[in-house]
């Protein structure tokens, strides 16, 4: 797992200093932001595959291992010359964004690419889409650190979104295709992905015109997610792989079935303790963040190194 420490210590450090350190006067969405640009992010990357006959598709991997690093970098100034340099006035937060957005974009392409080079591969679709969405996310970030006012909506719904399409949308379908990946077939699998690509939109509409609309697009998602999880603590049980990868998965998936737990009784903890929605978001925020993609992020990298050994064992 050399890739694995090589490719997230230096960006673990930089989040830890970011979320602990008052130098980085960050509010809680973009320390989110930047822990995805710097954690995970490059454990998306360690999950990708390549048509090795497709020059072009290496290129652009290429690319996105080498440039991910300095991108995260642009990122973080772009945060900071908006709020610690003073800059927040000028279009310099906006241009330094410009370097993530480019980057992401290079995510939606390899996205589309592996859509089209897996025709009728239903995981490999589900994976694509999730790239696509790390670009949205990247559009919504640039709106964002240039301050525009977009369909009426107020910068701070345009940093919600970005978190959205870097977390949930982008992260979901990845899992869900991680998961077709490995699983058997099932008739039922096909439209888990189809809900996974559709209701992440949903939910970016109904945040920006309509709160209907996002409600139903975080039920149909949220129920996806149950499904995943569901079938994937069904999965481990019968599985013989490493005892890592089964750890950062059962932690991923409790992290999920903690934050349902609590939202069914965030009325009564309101009530008995004199709690805002405020004082929940961290709550949810870390659960989500820390535990059900890190986490699960980490579970799918072991699985699939373990998978790649059992793999190479067997052809020798």
């Amino acid at each position: 797992m050399k890739p694995l420490i090589v490719r997230t210590i230096p960006g673990g450090i930089i989040t830890i200093l970011i979320f602990y350190l008052d130098y980085f006067p960050f509010n809680l969405v973009e320390k989110f932001l930047m822990f995805a640009a710097f954690v995970i992010v490059p454990l998306v990357i360690l999950l990708l595959r390549y048509d090795e006959k497709d020059k072009h598709q290496q290129g652009i991997y290429g690319a996105i291992k080498l440039l991910q690093f300095p991108a995260a970098l642009l990122a973080l100034a772009s945060v900071m010359g908006s709020k610690t340099w003073g800059l927040g006035s000028t279009a310099i937060p906006g241009t330094l964004s410009l370097g993530w957005l480019l980057f992401t974009l290079l995510l939606g392409i390899y996205g589309l690419t592996a859509i089209v080079n897996r025709k009728g591969r239903i995981a490999e679709i589900a994976i694509g889409a999730g790239l696509v969405y790390f670009f949205i996310g990247g559009i919504w970030f640039t709106l964002y650190q240039y301050q525009f006012d977009l369909f009426q909506a107020k910068p701070a719904t345009h940093a919600l979104s970005s978190l959205h399409f870097h977390f949930s949308s982008a992260i979901v379908p990845i899992f869900i295709g991680l998961l077709g990946r490995v699983m058997t077939k099932k008739s039922w699998y096909p439209w888990v992905v189809a809900v996974d690509i559709i209701g992440p939109i949903l939910i970016a509409i109904g945040i920006i015109f309509s709160k209907p609309i996002e409600y139903i697009g975080v039920t149909l998602f949220a129920c996806n997610i149950a499904i995943y999880t569901t079938y994937l603590f069904a999965y481990l049980r019968k599985s013989t792989l490493q005892k890592k990868s089964s750890f950062f998965l059962v932690l991923s998936c409790i992290s999920f079935y903690t934050i349902v737990v609590v939202s069914i009784c965030y009325p009564l903890l309101k009530n008995m303790f004199s709690l805002t929605i405020h004082d929940f978001i961290p709550i949810y925020g870390s659960l989500h963040a820390f535990g059900f993609v890190l986490c699960g992020l980490i579970g799918w990298v072991y699985m699939i190194d373990s998978l790649k050994k059992l793999t190479k064992q067997g052809v020798s």
